[in-house]
């Protein structure tokens, strides 16, 4: 911890509410801005291409996974149209 412990309570120490000046070191809108385009590209450095293989292995996943939802979708339409047409008929 950078503060020190030693002063007593009400001794002109700045709290959370006090008004910044114009010596506090947070950057202004600008330099935020900059500060978070360098974050991003940092992490934008970390980030791992998928292999040729990975890459087959999740489109066919995805693949797999819309057929699923498309059958199932049309299953539930087909079901309650049939279902309408027995409430109100033909």
């Amino acid at each position: 911890m950078s503060e020190s412990t030693s002063g007593a309570i009400g001794t002109g120490d700045a709290g959370a509410g006090a008004p910044r000046g114009h010596g506090d070191s947070r950057p202004g809108f600008f330099g935020r801005i900059a500060l978070f385009v360098r974050q991003v590209v940092a992490e934008l450095g970390k980030v791992v291409a998928p292999t040729r293989s990975e890459l087959g292995t999740y489109i066919a996943v995805v693949l797999v996974f819309l057929v699923v939802m498309m059958g199932f979708i049309t299953a539930l339409d087909y079901g309650i149209g049939r279902l309408t047409l027995l409430v109100f008929g033909d």
